[in-house]
């Protein structure tokens, strides 16, 4: 993906984009699957903007029970939010930092850009009309991604794990627009994602196949 076609970049003059680019320091790195793009307890003012490729938003407790929260493909960015705190807390000293609560792992081959936020009271008496145009793009894309993660309150709230599948499915569908979709995740990322055990996971997905009330083949599902 092309940088300006992010919409982080949106109504920006290729000028303005290499103007940005400097500014914010904006460095590429690529990462193989697997592989840690940030972990808890990192402080900085960086957000990442994934041009290729996919990676998933972990909490790994201390007794190693891992939690995916989200997997976000080409185009979208992560670590905003401690990225605009810190950027705002850097010159109060890095006790002030907001270390990461969560982790950031490539879920295949990716490549990610990094971009440093600078602090936003410097550049408020002569803001340049790029920062202007990013401020208001990170701002309506922040609000889009925070609703969308809300879901998984949705898809986790049920007792039951059928419950949760079929909230979870239910969504899907809706923003397919479609009885037949693919998921994003496989069998132990899809349990890891609505917090249950991967066994009881298939073995709930076996009779809801049964029951006649879905059908499946890998990633793929139809609600019947």
């Amino acid at each position: 993906m092309k940088i300006s076609e992010s919409a982080l970049f949106k109504d920006m003059t290729p000028l303005e984009i290499a103007a940005a680019l400097k500014q914010m320091n904006g460095t590429q790195r690529s990462y193989q699957k697997g592989e840690m793009i940030m972990m808890a307890g990192d402080t900085g003012r960086r957000l990442g903007l994934i041009q290729s490729g996919s990676v998933t938003i972990e909490n790994d407790d201390l007794w190693g029970n891992r939690t995916i929260l989200s997997l976000l493909g080409e185009g979208e960015f992560f670590a905003e939010v401690y990225a605009i705190l810190n950027s705002r807390s850097a010159r109060k000293g890095p006790k002030s930092l907001e270390p990461l609560l969560i982790n950031v792992c490539a879920n295949e081959p990716c490549r990610i850009l990094f971009l440093e936020l600078p602090d936003p009271s410097r550049l408020q008496d002569s803001a340049p009309s790029w920062f202007l145009k990013f401020q208001h793009n990170l701002l309506l894309i922040s609000a889009r991604k925070n609703l969308n993660q809300s879901r998984r309150a949705f898809h986790t709230s049920p007792k039951s794990i059928r419950g949760r599948i079929m909230a979870y499915l239910d969504t899907v569908s809706v923003q397919k627009h479609c009885r037949s979709f693919d998921i994003p995740f496989d069998r132990q990322q899809l349990a890891d994602y609505l917090n249950v055990e991967r066994s009881a996971l298939s073995k709930e997905l076996g009779k809801m196949k049964k029951d006649g009330l879905i059908d499946f083949h890998k990633n793929h599902f139809e609600v019947l």
